[in-house]
């Protein structure tokens, strides 16, 4: 091997030792937050509310007195209580804050639908799309 060929392939290898690595990509598919309010329970539970309740029955319940709050919510820890055992376990608060949100956003697509669907025939052309999103004229 030549010195030069020796200089060369040290060369490269410093190259490569010092060459930045690659980005990393986050492979975890994270679930979308369970509401747009800042988490801070130091502050409020604006949040928990929201990812409890789901956003538009939050909504309802910050118009309630502290009684009629407390009512409405031990009615619906009875619905929590999947097996009815008097106890709210994990499992059962994390399947409520999955249906909670499945359920508002199944109620935003349906309004969604309403509000596309303009000769209400139950589909959505490209014209009605185009006038319901874009404003043109059909």
């Amino acid at each position: 091997m030549t010195v030069a060929q020796l200089l060369l392939c040290l060369s490269l290898s410093m190259l490569c030792i010092s060459s930045k690595p690659t980005e990393r990509k986050d492979r975890v598919h994270h679930d979308p937050q369970l509401s747009d309010k800042v988490h801070d329970d130091a502050q409020s539970f604006d949040y928990d509310h929201d990812a409890f309740l789901g956003a538009e029955e939050a909504k309802t319940f910050d118009q309630l007195t502290p009684e009629e709050s407390k009512e409405r919510l031990g009615k619906i820890v009875g619905k929590i209580d999947a097996d009815k055992d008097g106890l709210v376990t994990v499992e059962e608060l994390k399947a409520w804050i999955k249906f909670a949100q499945k359920r508002w956003i199944y109620e935003d697509v349906e309004r969604q639908w309403k509000g596309h669907d303009l000769n209400e025939d139950g589909l959505i052309s490209w014209e009605e799309y185009k006038n319901a999103t874009y404003g043109y004229i059909l």
